[in-house]
């Protein structure tokens, strides 16, 4: 995504190819452009950040299938309550004062996503976790 203003069509076609797990890329532009709002939010919501054309070669080289934004979870990623986690993953040492991507700390781990997810809600609610935009999570300053 190049432009996109904040009710385009342009944005409707990222949103949805974010939820059918296609890899979804933006520029990002001037905070004061209404045709940049639309790619700055993509951005802040785990699109890939486009700033060069290698960003893009780099991207298209390395794929292997797997969506490296994290803008929108797969359609029918998640089957059902057979998927819930009974104990959380051991992520703790995976996390730093860094905001980090949830996606990446699934990956990291090895660790199935509900896993992934309950550890980070209880180190929420244990008071040593930070969620920032766009999905990444850090350890509390």
């Amino acid at each position: 995504m190049v432009e996109a203003a904040p009710k385009s069509g342009s944005l409707i076609t990222a949103r949805l190819a974010g939820d059918y797990g296609r890899e979804v890329m933006a520029v990002p532009g001037s905070p004061l452009e209404p045709r940049s709002q639309g790619c700055n939010q993509l951005i802040r919501e785990g699109a890939v950040l486009v700033q060069s054309a290698e960003d893009v070669i780099e991207l298209l080289s390395s794929f292997d299938g797997t969506p490296r934004s994290s803008f929108r979870e797969a359609a029918g990623s998640w089957s059902g309550p057979d998927e819930l986690a009974d104990e959380p993953a051991d992520i703790a040492g995976l996390l730093t004062l860094a905001p980090v991507g949830v996606d990446e700390l699934i990956r990291q781990s090895g660790e199935a996503a509900p896993a992934v997810q309950f550890a980070l809600l209880e180190l929420e609610l244990a008071g040593r976790l930070v969620r920032h935009a766009g999905g990444r999570v850090s350890l509390v300053g």
